[in-house]
């Protein structure tokens, strides 16, 4: 269940890192302070709902279609967080929502393969020594 947990916040943290960031790079990505949270968790479900789906579609119908499949799936959960709730909108044309894409798809791609390793480093520390380390 803590493991469990811990997936959850690192998927929610960089979930918010790659909207973040892509708000700060692009003038045409906007996110609201108040809606901020309901945006994050909404590209958070849907990006983990639509993931296993497109890739299983992907493999049965369209094999070469596989490496893009983080790329699609962020493109329709930003299509659904923007869609969904206030705090999300995505004003310019093709070019911003492809920037968009792939900003939010690096940002959380390294996000999840680093956040572990930053929040994770003390416990495997500990059990590299053989127990706690005194603080």
């Amino acid at each position: 269940m803590v493991i469990f947990l811990i997936r959850l916040l690192i998927f929610l943290g960089s979930a918010a890192l790659g909207l973040w960031v892509a708000s700060l790079l692009l003038d045409d990505f906007h996110l609201t302070t108040s809606g901020f949270l309901a945006a994050v968790v909404v590209f958070t479900v849907a990006q983990a709902v639509l993931s296993p789906f497109i890739a299983k579609m992907a493999a049965r119908y369209a094999g070469a279609f596989l490496g893009g499949i983080g790329l699609v799936s962020t493109f329709v959960a930003l299509l659904i967080a923007s869609a969904v709730t206030g705090g999300l909108t995505i004003d310019g044309g093709a070019a911003t929502w492809i920037a968009a894409v792939v900003i939010v798809w690096l940002v959380t791609a390294l996000a999840t393969w680093l956040l572990p390793l930053l929040f994770l480093r003390r416990r495997l520390e500990e059990r590299r020594a053989g127990g706690p380390r005194p603080a």
